[in-house]
């Protein structure tokens, strides 16, 4: 048997005897997994890996990770798989190549849980060489921008199309209810690379990624690092996440402000935005949507509000006072119009780098998107007609909200 037939045959044994592994036995004893990919053990989001035909994405990814021999080779697996996720999640929602399932082509959830499955087989992985807690964390890392498609924002050259930037999130409030689906996610994956014609006629890419939500990654710069150099090269650009029940917002404006809500990690973070430069940090940062004609476009059949209420401490206060007009001069923020969560930091951090880059004239801010609810009497099932409906429509009406947010104001 020649060498390459024989390295062939040892990586499938060793896909096929991972496959077989339990997921509550994938992660070596030693390694704890974290709080996000202990969930993985439960039935649910068994079910969506089996049911997308992303249940096989873990086992090539931890038979790529047992050929590798050096941390260069192990690099290169974990883009070259981390990379493949993404896209495999991209094509699945739009429509290319086999679904492998029954679940509905347009689930943000496969992506979610596997990679949560691939970090395991990675911080569990025992390399025949030494590798230190820094290099794995660097590996870590590479998956995490990879497989969230930050590293992949490709606009084309020249100016006869314009250029939109859309983020989205993954699913939270996991330990409520595990079926949960983002519908921002979900929208990033149906827009991604796809071309929209906008509310003036012009022709606009869409270039989207999707945000974890954890408190550490986000003072660790990750929001900031994948929109800056993008930013002034872009002709508009929205943050999307999943916020009320049956309504869209335009939040006119963000607050410097974390409420202390826990995350995916169940990590509860309270206190000022941390942010480079902390002595030049307003409090408030403003939307530059053209939040007017969003609201009057009729972009679909949720009804789009813009959002001016906050919450502030006035100047020479002590305590809270809810703002529906918006902030007043010299104010602690305490809540955006999008809260004090994830959702209001993403819309504050990238609008304070509009700021900061002097793009005071790029259209750009934060929508929010209606709660994706699952049908009446549905409280076990992964997925249902009412879901499904909601999910298609929210994303649908994003995109009618992009064409309006890029034709400028």
């Amino acid at each position: 048997m020649s060498r390459i037939r024989l390295r062939t045959t040892l990586v499938a044994a060793l896909a096929a005897l991972t496959v077989s592994t339990p997921p509550s036995q994938a992660a070596s004893p030693a390694v704890e997994p974290t709080v996000e990919e202990a969930r993985l053990d439960r039935a649910v989001p068994r079910e969506i890996l089996a049911r997308s035909g992303f249940d096989t994405v873990a086992p090539e990814f931890a038979a790529a990770l047992g050929g590798a021999g050096s941390y260069a080779a192990a690099e290169r697996a974990v883009v070259r798989h981390a990379s493949r996720l993404w896209q495999r999640a991209v094509d699945r929602t739009q429509g290319r190549g086999p679904a492998r399932g029954d679940l509905s082509r347009d689930d943000d959830r496969p992506l979610y849980w596997a990679r949560l499955a691939m970090t395991r087989e990675l911080r569990s992985w025992e390399p025949g060489f030494t590798l230190s807690p820094a290099a794995r964390a660097r590996l870590l890392d590479r998956l995490e921008t990879a497989s969230r498609g930050q590293d992949a924002i490709r606009f084309p050259a020249g100016k006869g199309v314009k250029r939109v930037l859309m983020t989205g999130f993954d699913p939270f409030t996991l330990d409520r209810d595990i079926r949960i689906s983002n519908p921002s996610g979900a929208a990033a994956l149906a827009l991604d690379g796809t071309l929209i014609r906008t509310a003036d006629g012009r022709l606009a890419r869409v270039e989207t990624a999707v945000f974890p939500v954890r408190w550490a990654d986000f003072a660790d710069g990750e929001v900031e690092r994948t929109l800056r150099p993008h930013l002034p090269r872009v002709d508009a650009f929205t943050t999307v996440s999943q916020g009320r029940v049956g309504r869209f917002d335009i939040e006119r404006f963000n607050g410097a402000w974390r409420g202390g809500f826990g995350d995916n990690e169940n990590v509860s973070e309270k206190g000022l935005v941390p942010v480079s430069d902390p002595a030049s940090q307003p409090q408030w940062t403003t939307t530059t949507l053209p939040y007017a004609k969003i609201v009057a476009a009729g972009t679909g059949r949720f009804p789009v509000y813009d959002n001016t209420s906050v919450t502030e401490v006035p100047a020479g206060g002590t305590a809270p006072v809810v703002r529906p007009e918006g902030p007043t001069p010299g104010s602690a923020a305490r809540a955006g119009g999008g809260g004090d969560y994830l959702s209001n930091e993403i819309a504050y951090r990238a609008t304070l780098l509009r700021d900061r880059l002097g793009l005071a004239d790029l259209p750009g801010g934060h929508v929010h998107t209606p709660v994706l609810q699952f049908g009446a009497g549905n409280t076990g099932a992964v997925t249902d007609p009412e879901f499904l409906r909601n999910r298609a429509d929210i994303t649908s009406q994003v995109r009618s909200v992009i064409a309006v947010a890029a034709a400028g104001s």
